[in-house]
């Protein structure tokens, strides 16, 4: 409540309610003077950070500590105490994805790893693929080159030297079996198909945007791979609010029998899980930066035992929130993690293919 002096005058500024004590009963708002001191102004809200803090600070307490508890704590009614799950969700999902895009670039993404040198299997599988690529093209002196430093073993050849290649064979985008370098070859090849052996509008739409891409970054692949990246980790935050819903739908599906449960209740118990998986990946990519900044090989096992405490508290949430065995728990613990595993794999693809298709 704030300090500044109530008004006369008894009708709601807001509404023109008369109100009966100092906030409006219909519409909620304080009925207080206009007029107001800077004063005011700033201890009003220091007043409203410090409260917000205080129930963040109070709520996170317990969601890392107890887990399942908090969802508990919301379902039977007891929620004064805590900050309500949304908000709670949309802070730490900002907070999250402001620092991960501080740790990680796009480019990054790119270059890690590319200086790794093949394995004999990897060095094989990929002299197959350009002789494939050879006998489609027998003119292409690069690939000739480059399949005799393959042949070469006393020579490495790392994931750098496949962007080499890609950039003197062109980015290569391919939707269907067959590489098309033009709408006009595209389109000849589909006239000389019968009418029920041609492709259809949905994937004739997706081959000629591919060209588009091809034709866009041809001798540019690192570039390509760059915006591709750029583009899924942009679209990182509304992969994870789609999933959310779709997380709580498998709880419900696993714990159909439990008719008291609503599917708010599994949505509650499934932002709390993100939170806490927020609060997680932060201090695992903070482990990560550390250890490429000190080289400390054990942070490594830290990660690990991190990742494993998001798995052993998603089993004991459960356990706690829906109050079955242990035994049960693990088994529809299990079920879970295998269905949701599947739909993470289908998002991400799905939107991997967008960010691919917007380049």
């Amino acid at each position: 409540m704030s300090h500044i002096p109530e008004r006369k005058e008894k009708d709601c500024l807001n509404c023109g309610t008369i109100v009966q004590g100092r906030y409006c009963q219909h519409c909620g708002q304080e009925n207080v003077v206009l007029k107001e001191t800077f004063w005011h102004m700033v201890t009003h809200f220091f007043y409203d950070i410090t409260h917000f803090d205080s129930n963040f600070f109070h709520t996170i307490h317990h969601l890392i500590l107890r887990p399942g508890f908090l969802s508990k704590e919301y379902m039977i009614g007891r929620r004064a105490s805590y900050l309500h799950p949304i908000k709670m969700y949309v802070f730490s999902s900002a907070i999250f994805f402001l620092l991960f895009f501080s740790f990680f670039n796009p480019s990054d993404a790119v270059d890690a790893g590319a200086e790794t040198p093949l394995d004999a299997k990897q060095r094989a599988d990929y002299i197959i693929s350009l002789q494939n690529k050879l006998k489609k093209d027998t003119s292409n002196n690069a690939l000739q080159e480059k399949i005799i430093l393959l042949q070469d073993t006393t020579r490495p050849f790392t994931a750098k030297d496949i962007l080499d290649t890609a950039s003197n064979e062109g980015f290569r985008l391919n939707f269907g079996n067959k590489e098309y370098k033009s709408f006009t070859e595209y389109d000849s090849t589909e006239k000389t198909l019968p009418p029920s052996e041609r492709d259809g509008w949905l994937l004739q739409l997706i081959i000629k945007r591919g060209i588009q891409i091809d034709n866009k970054y041809k001798g540019r692949p690192q570039e390509a791979a760059t915006k591709l990246f750029e583009g899924f980790f942009h679209r990182l935050p509304y992969l994870l609010f789609i999933s959310l819903p779709l997380f709580a739908l498998i709880l419900r599906l696993v714990y159909i029998r439990r008719k008291h449960f609503y599917f708010a209740d599994h949505g509650v118990f499934t932002i709390h899980l993100y939170v806490f998986s927020f609060i997680v990946l932060l201090v695992a990519f903070s482990f990560d930066k550390l250890q490429g900044l000190t080289g400390w090989n054990f942070l490594d096992t830290l990660q690990g035992v991190v990742f494993l405490g998001l798995v052993v508290y998603l089993y004991i949430a459960m356990h706690n929130f829906y109050k079955q065995g242990w035994g049960k728990t693990f088994l529809k613990f299990l079920l879970v993690s295998f269905i949701s595993l599947i739909m993470m794999l289908i998002l991400f693809a799905v939107f991997l293919i967008f960010s691919a298709a917007t380049i």
